[in-house]
Protein backbone atom coordinates (compact mmCIF):
# COMPACT_ATOMS: atom_id res chain seq x y z
CA UNK A 1 0.00 0.00 0.00
CA UNK A 2 2.50 2.28 1.15
CA UNK A 3 5.06 1.27 -2.28
CA UNK A 4 1.75 2.29 -4.50
CA UNK A 5 1.13 5.84 -2.73
CA UNK A 6 4.68 6.72 -3.41
CA UNK A 7 4.32 5.97 -6.95
CA UNK A 8 1.09 7.87 -7.60
CA UNK A 9 2.89 10.76 -6.23
CA UNK A 10 5.92 10.47 -8.22
CA UNK A 11 3.94 10.14 -10.84
CA UNK A 12 2.19 13.79 -9.61
CA UNK A 13 5.38 15.29 -9.39
CA UNK A 14 6.75 14.20 -12.80
CA UNK A 15 3.13 15.30 -14.27
CA UNK A 16 3.68 18.83 -12.93
CA UNK A 17 7.15 19.58 -13.67
CA UNK A 18 5.93 18.38 -17.40
CA UNK A 19 3.46 20.59 -17.35
CA UNK A 20 5.60 23.27 -15.72
CA UNK A 21 8.30 23.19 -18.35
CA UNK A 22 6.16 23.05 -20.79
CA UNK A 23 4.47 26.44 -19.70
CA UNK A 24 7.89 27.87 -19.63
CA UNK A 25 8.71 26.99 -23.21
CA UNK A 26 5.55 28.46 -24.49
CA UNK A 27 6.41 31.73 -22.05
CA UNK A 28 9.66 32.24 -23.79
CA UNK A 29 8.56 31.80 -27.21
CA UNK A 30 5.24 34.39 -26.68
CA UNK A 31 7.80 36.50 -25.53
CA UNK A 32 10.31 36.64 -28.30
CA UNK A 33 7.61 38.59 -30.22
CA UNK A 34 7.70 41.56 -27.51
CA UNK A 35 10.23 44.01 -27.70
CA UNK A 36 11.16 43.51 -23.93
CA UNK A 37 10.00 46.42 -21.64
CA UNK A 38 13.09 48.77 -20.18
CA UNK A 39 14.97 52.25 -20.65
CA UNK A 40 16.95 53.48 -23.20
CA UNK A 41 19.14 56.18 -22.76
CA UNK A 42 19.28 58.51 -26.22
CA UNK A 43 22.06 60.62 -28.00
CA UNK A 44 21.10 64.01 -26.22
CA UNK A 45 21.55 62.20 -22.48
CA UNK A 46 17.89 61.67 -21.37
CA UNK A 47 16.59 58.31 -20.21
CA UNK A 48 12.87 57.17 -21.29
CA UNK A 49 10.76 54.47 -21.98
CA UNK A 50 10.84 52.19 -24.40
CA UNK A 51 8.29 51.54 -26.74
CA UNK A 52 6.86 48.30 -26.33
CA UNK A 53 5.90 46.72 -30.33
CA UNK A 54 4.27 43.52 -30.98
CA UNK A 55 5.85 41.76 -34.18
CA UNK A 56 3.47 39.19 -35.71
CA UNK A 57 4.69 38.80 -39.19
CA UNK A 58 7.06 40.80 -41.51
CA UNK A 59 4.81 42.14 -44.00
CA UNK A 60 2.60 44.08 -41.23
CA UNK A 61 6.03 45.42 -39.40
CA UNK A 62 5.67 48.80 -38.38
CA UNK A 63 7.56 51.21 -35.66
CA UNK A 64 7.36 54.54 -35.17
CA UNK A 65 10.97 56.39 -35.63
CA UNK A 66 12.86 56.76 -32.79
CA UNK A 67 13.05 60.79 -32.74
CA UNK A 68 9.04 61.00 -32.78
CA UNK A 69 8.49 58.81 -29.91
CA UNK A 70 11.57 61.80 -28.29
CA UNK A 71 9.89 64.76 -29.35
CA UNK A 72 6.62 63.29 -28.38
CA UNK A 73 8.10 62.99 -24.77
CA UNK A 74 9.34 66.52 -25.03
CA UNK A 75 5.95 68.10 -26.45
CA UNK A 76 4.69 66.30 -23.27
CA UNK A 77 6.94 67.64 -20.37
CA UNK A 78 6.20 71.51 -22.36
CA UNK A 79 2.79 71.47 -22.19
CA UNK A 80 2.26 70.04 -18.64
CA UNK A 81 4.81 72.50 -17.28
CA UNK A 82 3.72 74.67 -13.97
CA UNK A 83 4.33 78.33 -14.28
CA UNK A 84 3.44 78.20 -11.03
CA UNK A 85 7.12 76.56 -9.84
CA UNK A 86 9.84 77.92 -10.65
CA UNK A 87 13.03 75.78 -12.85
CA UNK A 88 16.23 76.22 -12.45
CA UNK A 89 18.66 77.28 -15.87
CA UNK A 90 20.09 73.91 -16.31
CA UNK A 91 16.20 72.93 -17.08
CA UNK A 92 15.05 75.39 -19.51
CA UNK A 93 18.87 75.05 -21.17
CA UNK A 94 17.89 71.00 -21.35
CA UNK A 95 14.34 71.59 -22.81
CA UNK A 96 15.75 73.66 -24.99
CA UNK A 97 18.60 71.16 -26.50
CA UNK A 98 15.53 68.85 -26.77
CA UNK A 99 13.85 70.91 -28.57
CA UNK A 100 16.69 71.37 -30.55
CA UNK A 101 17.14 67.66 -31.95
CA UNK A 102 13.06 67.82 -33.24
CA UNK A 103 12.59 69.00 -36.85
CA UNK A 104 10.55 72.40 -36.64
CA UNK A 105 7.33 71.93 -38.91
CA UNK A 106 5.58 75.18 -39.95
CA UNK A 107 1.51 74.62 -39.02
CA UNK A 108 -0.44 77.06 -40.41
CA UNK A 109 -3.60 76.12 -38.19
CA UNK A 110 -2.08 76.75 -34.89
CA UNK A 111 -0.58 79.62 -36.28
CA UNK A 112 -3.83 80.99 -37.64
CA UNK A 113 -5.13 79.88 -34.30
CA UNK A 114 -3.33 81.58 -32.34
CA UNK A 115 -4.09 84.83 -34.51
CA UNK A 116 -7.19 84.75 -34.15
CA UNK A 117 -6.87 84.24 -30.30
CA UNK A 118 -4.40 87.35 -30.26
CA UNK A 119 -6.80 89.69 -32.47
CA UNK A 120 -10.09 89.26 -30.69
CA UNK A 121 -7.83 90.57 -27.38
CA UNK A 122 -5.57 93.24 -28.68
CA UNK A 123 -6.18 93.58 -32.35
CA UNK A 124 -2.57 94.91 -33.55
CA UNK A 125 -3.66 95.73 -36.47
CA UNK A 126 -5.34 99.22 -35.56
CA UNK A 127 -4.53 99.35 -31.70
CA UNK A 128 -0.79 98.60 -31.66
CA UNK A 129 0.27 102.75 -32.21
CA UNK A 130 -1.62 105.59 -31.12
CA UNK A 131 -2.78 106.74 -34.29
CA UNK A 132 -4.97 109.84 -35.51
CA UNK A 133 -7.78 106.97 -36.55
CA UNK A 134 -8.06 105.55 -33.18
CA UNK A 135 -7.44 108.50 -31.32
CA UNK A 136 -9.41 111.70 -30.90
CA UNK A 137 -8.90 115.52 -29.89
CA UNK A 138 -10.28 116.12 -26.78
CA UNK A 139 -10.24 112.46 -24.89
CA UNK A 140 -8.37 111.49 -22.47
CA UNK A 141 -5.94 108.50 -22.02
CA UNK A 142 -5.44 106.65 -19.44
CA UNK A 143 -1.53 105.73 -18.79
CA UNK A 144 -0.20 101.78 -19.45
CA UNK A 145 0.99 101.67 -15.27
CA UNK A 146 0.14 104.24 -13.98
CA UNK A 147 -4.01 103.77 -14.48
CA UNK A 148 -4.66 106.84 -12.00
CA UNK A 149 -3.55 109.29 -14.62
CA UNK A 150 -4.42 110.95 -17.85
CA UNK A 151 -3.10 112.77 -20.18
CA UNK A 152 -5.55 114.89 -22.58
CA UNK A 153 -4.94 114.41 -26.43
CA UNK A 154 -4.33 118.61 -27.21
CA UNK A 155 -4.01 119.41 -30.88
CA UNK A 156 -0.25 119.73 -30.60
CA UNK A 157 -0.15 115.89 -29.43
CA UNK A 158 -2.88 115.08 -32.25
CA UNK A 159 -0.44 116.47 -34.86
CA UNK A 160 2.32 114.03 -33.60
CA UNK A 161 0.40 111.05 -34.78
CA UNK A 162 0.83 109.07 -37.98
CA UNK A 163 -2.97 109.04 -39.65
CA UNK A 164 -3.26 105.48 -39.43
CA UNK A 165 -1.38 102.40 -38.37
CA UNK A 166 2.62 103.29 -40.49
CA UNK A 167 2.98 99.43 -41.93
CA UNK A 168 2.51 99.84 -45.04
CA UNK A 169 2.66 96.10 -46.91
CA UNK A 170 0.91 94.26 -44.39
CA UNK A 171 0.71 91.46 -43.53
CA UNK A 172 4.26 91.26 -44.07
CA UNK A 173 5.77 87.90 -45.51
CA UNK A 174 8.56 87.23 -43.11
CA UNK A 175 9.53 89.37 -39.91
CA UNK A 176 12.47 88.40 -37.79
CA UNK A 177 12.10 89.75 -34.31
CA UNK A 178 15.58 90.34 -32.89
CA UNK A 179 16.34 90.43 -28.82
CA UNK A 180 19.38 91.52 -27.40
CA UNK A 181 20.62 88.29 -25.75
CA UNK A 182 24.16 87.24 -25.66
CA UNK A 183 23.34 84.38 -27.36
CA UNK A 184 23.67 86.22 -30.40
CA UNK A 185 27.15 86.72 -30.07
CA UNK A 186 29.38 84.64 -32.66
CA UNK A 187 26.09 83.58 -34.19
CA UNK A 188 26.56 84.78 -38.14
CA UNK A 189 22.60 85.41 -38.33
CA UNK A 190 23.36 88.67 -39.23
CA UNK A 191 22.47 87.93 -43.34
CA UNK A 192 19.67 85.56 -42.29
CA UNK A 193 17.89 88.81 -39.78
CA UNK A 194 18.88 91.31 -43.19
CA UNK A 195 16.48 89.22 -45.45
CA UNK A 196 13.46 89.55 -43.61
CA UNK A 197 11.05 91.20 -45.18
CA UNK A 198 10.29 93.57 -41.50
CA UNK A 199 13.00 94.07 -38.89
CA UNK A 200 11.55 94.73 -35.42
CA UNK A 201 14.45 95.23 -32.54
CA UNK A 202 14.53 96.69 -29.01
CA UNK A 203 15.87 99.24 -26.93
CA UNK A 204 18.30 101.01 -29.34
CA UNK A 205 21.08 98.26 -29.65
CA UNK A 206 24.08 98.69 -31.47
CA UNK A 207 23.88 97.21 -35.19
CA UNK A 208 26.81 98.66 -36.89
CA UNK A 209 30.31 97.24 -37.09
CA UNK A 210 31.82 94.25 -36.52
CA UNK A 211 28.64 93.38 -34.55
CA UNK A 212 26.80 93.69 -37.70
CA UNK A 213 28.14 89.82 -38.88
CA UNK A 214 25.85 88.53 -35.80
CA UNK A 215 22.64 90.74 -35.23
CA UNK A 216 22.28 92.49 -39.15
CA UNK A 217 21.76 95.86 -39.34
CA UNK A 218 18.68 96.40 -41.44
CA UNK A 219 15.93 97.83 -38.83
CA UNK A 220 12.22 98.61 -40.05
CA UNK A 221 11.49 99.28 -36.06
CA UNK A 222 13.26 99.42 -33.00
CA UNK A 223 12.04 100.63 -29.36
CA UNK A 224 13.55 103.45 -27.26
CA UNK A 225 13.51 102.80 -23.76
CA UNK A 226 13.10 106.65 -22.26
CA UNK A 227 15.86 105.87 -19.69
CA UNK A 228 18.27 105.18 -22.23
CA UNK A 229 18.08 108.16 -24.04
CA UNK A 230 17.51 110.29 -19.86
CA UNK A 231 20.94 108.19 -19.27
CA UNK A 232 22.91 109.49 -22.77
CA UNK A 233 21.25 112.60 -23.26
CA UNK A 234 20.33 114.53 -20.47
CA UNK A 235 19.31 117.58 -22.25
CA UNK A 236 18.53 116.41 -25.77
CA UNK A 237 18.57 119.62 -27.64
CA UNK A 238 22.12 120.40 -26.50
CA UNK A 239 23.49 117.01 -27.82
CA UNK A 240 20.69 116.48 -30.45
CA UNK A 241 23.42 116.33 -33.12
CA UNK A 242 25.07 113.21 -31.45
CA UNK A 243 21.49 111.61 -31.27
CA UNK A 244 21.02 111.91 -34.70
CA UNK A 245 23.61 110.43 -35.62
CA UNK A 246 23.28 107.17 -33.60
CA UNK A 247 19.54 106.55 -34.64
CA UNK A 248 20.85 107.00 -38.54
CA UNK A 249 22.38 103.64 -37.81
CA UNK A 250 18.60 102.54 -38.07
CA UNK A 251 17.91 103.88 -41.75
CA UNK A 252 14.07 104.49 -42.70
CA UNK A 253 13.21 102.90 -38.70
CA UNK A 254 10.28 104.35 -36.52
CA UNK A 255 11.26 104.80 -33.40
CA UNK A 256 8.20 103.48 -31.39
CA UNK A 257 8.38 105.00 -27.52
CA UNK A 258 6.09 104.48 -24.45
CA UNK A 259 4.96 108.12 -24.56
CA UNK A 260 1.80 107.03 -22.66
CA UNK A 261 3.24 103.89 -20.25
CA UNK A 262 4.20 106.59 -17.87
CA UNK A 263 4.09 109.92 -16.99
CA UNK A 264 7.69 110.64 -16.40
CA UNK A 265 8.43 109.21 -20.16
CA UNK A 266 6.14 111.55 -21.68
CA UNK A 267 7.86 114.63 -21.88
CA UNK A 268 11.59 112.66 -23.30
CA UNK A 269 9.17 111.10 -25.85
CA UNK A 270 7.54 114.31 -27.21
CA UNK A 271 11.08 115.64 -27.44
CA UNK A 272 12.26 113.04 -29.50
CA UNK A 273 9.33 113.50 -31.68
CA UNK A 274 10.14 116.99 -32.02
CA UNK A 275 13.87 116.64 -32.60
CA UNK A 276 13.43 114.11 -35.32
CA UNK A 277 11.11 116.06 -36.79
CA UNK A 278 12.67 119.62 -36.46
CA UNK A 279 15.77 118.17 -38.11
CA UNK A 280 14.03 116.51 -40.78
CA UNK A 281 15.29 112.88 -39.96
CA UNK A 282 14.39 109.79 -41.65
CA UNK A 283 13.42 108.46 -38.81
CA UNK A 284 9.75 108.37 -37.40
CA UNK A 285 9.14 108.75 -33.44
CA UNK A 286 5.39 106.78 -32.87
CA UNK A 287 4.08 105.59 -29.60
CA UNK A 288 2.72 102.34 -27.86
CA UNK A 289 -1.30 102.58 -27.61
CA UNK A 290 -1.10 102.28 -23.54
CA UNK A 291 -4.75 100.25 -24.08
CA UNK A 292 -3.34 98.05 -26.81
CA UNK A 293 -0.13 96.90 -24.06
CA UNK A 294 -3.42 96.51 -21.02
CA UNK A 295 -5.18 94.42 -22.88
CA UNK A 296 -1.97 92.42 -24.15
CA UNK A 297 -0.64 91.89 -20.45
CA UNK A 298 -4.19 90.35 -19.74
CA UNK A 299 -3.68 88.04 -22.67
CA UNK A 300 -0.62 86.79 -21.10
CA UNK A 301 -1.78 87.02 -17.68
CA UNK A 302 -4.41 84.25 -18.63
CA UNK A 303 -1.92 82.11 -19.68
CA UNK A 304 0.32 82.29 -16.93
CA UNK A 305 2.83 85.17 -17.54
CA UNK A 306 2.34 86.92 -14.16
CA UNK A 307 4.73 90.10 -13.98
CA UNK A 308 4.72 93.61 -12.91
CA UNK A 309 5.27 94.71 -16.77
CA UNK A 310 5.64 92.66 -19.83
CA UNK A 311 9.38 92.91 -21.46
CA UNK A 312 9.63 94.44 -24.48
CA UNK A 313 10.70 91.68 -26.52
CA UNK A 314 6.98 89.94 -25.82
CA UNK A 315 4.97 92.84 -26.52
CA UNK A 316 7.17 93.46 -29.92
CA UNK A 317 6.75 89.22 -30.74
CA UNK A 318 2.68 89.82 -29.95
CA UNK A 319 2.17 92.50 -32.74
CA UNK A 320 4.60 90.91 -35.22
CA UNK A 321 2.29 87.41 -34.58
CA UNK A 322 -0.44 89.72 -36.51
CA UNK A 323 1.62 92.13 -38.63
CA UNK A 324 3.66 89.01 -40.56
CA UNK A 325 2.51 85.65 -41.78
CA UNK A 326 5.70 84.14 -40.16
CA UNK A 327 7.66 85.61 -37.16
CA UNK A 328 11.69 84.57 -36.71
CA UNK A 329 12.76 85.38 -32.98
CA UNK A 330 16.88 85.65 -32.40
CA UNK A 331 18.55 86.70 -29.55
CA UNK A 332 15.93 85.43 -26.96
CA UNK A 333 17.56 83.59 -24.46
CA UNK A 334 17.22 85.35 -20.60
CA UNK A 335 20.13 82.49 -19.28
CA UNK A 336 23.41 83.35 -18.21
CA UNK A 337 24.76 80.64 -19.90
CA UNK A 338 24.30 79.19 -23.83
CA UNK A 339 23.26 75.51 -25.05
CA UNK A 340 26.51 74.25 -23.77
CA UNK A 341 25.98 75.37 -20.37
CA UNK A 342 29.57 78.08 -21.25
CA UNK A 343 29.16 81.64 -19.64
CA UNK A 344 27.88 84.35 -21.98
CA UNK A 345 27.22 88.14 -21.30
CA UNK A 346 23.26 89.47 -20.82
CA UNK A 347 23.66 91.16 -23.49
CA UNK A 348 25.67 90.81 -27.69
CA UNK A 349 27.02 94.46 -26.30
CA UNK A 350 26.89 94.35 -22.53
CA UNK A 351 26.74 92.48 -19.72
CA UNK A 352 24.09 95.16 -17.67
CA UNK A 353 21.56 92.64 -16.14
CA UNK A 354 17.70 93.77 -15.53
CA UNK A 355 16.37 94.92 -12.47
CA UNK A 356 15.25 91.51 -10.38
CA UNK A 357 11.51 90.86 -10.16
CA UNK A 358 10.43 93.46 -13.11
CA UNK A 359 10.04 91.10 -16.18
CA UNK A 360 8.81 87.50 -15.52
CA UNK A 361 11.65 86.49 -18.34
CA UNK A 362 11.40 82.14 -17.81
CA UNK A 363 7.67 82.16 -17.95
CA UNK A 364 7.65 84.30 -21.16
CA UNK A 365 10.65 82.58 -22.91
CA UNK A 366 8.73 79.14 -21.57
CA UNK A 367 5.52 80.14 -23.90
CA UNK A 368 7.60 81.48 -26.94
CA UNK A 369 9.07 77.57 -26.34
CA UNK A 370 5.52 76.55 -26.48
CA UNK A 371 5.02 77.96 -29.67
CA UNK A 372 7.78 76.98 -31.05
CA UNK A 373 6.94 73.64 -30.65
CA UNK A 374 3.35 74.06 -32.00
CA UNK A 375 5.18 75.81 -34.99
CA UNK A 376 3.43 79.03 -34.73
CA UNK A 377 6.81 80.75 -34.68
CA UNK A 378 10.59 79.67 -35.02
CA UNK A 379 12.97 80.64 -32.50
CA UNK A 380 16.55 80.81 -33.37
CA UNK A 381 19.47 79.63 -30.90
CA UNK A 382 22.76 79.40 -31.57
CA UNK A 383 24.44 79.57 -35.11
CA UNK A 384 22.63 80.06 -38.33
CA UNK A 385 23.79 78.28 -41.37
CA UNK A 386 25.51 79.96 -43.87
CA UNK A 387 23.72 80.72 -47.18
Amino acid sequence: MRGHNMKKTLLVLLGTSLLLFVLTVWLSIGESAHYRPGTVTSTFGLVKPEVNFIVTSQSNYTTSPVNNSYCRDVQDRLLTVSLKKRYSEDYYIQTVNDLQNCTWHKRPEERSKFRLDLSSCCNGVKNFIVSQNNTSVGINITYEVESKKRILITEEIYRMLPKSQPFDGTPFKQCAVVGNGGILANSGCGVEIDQSDFVFRCNLPPTSGNVSVDVGNKTNLVTVNPSIISQKYRKLNKVKNVFLKYVSNYGNSLLLLPAFSYSSNTAISFEVHRVLEKNQAKQKAVFFHPNYLKNLAKFWKGKGVRAYRLSTGLMITSAAMELCEEVILYGFWPFSKDLEGKPISHHYYDNMLPKPGFHAMPKEFYQVLQLHHKGVLRLQIGKCEKR
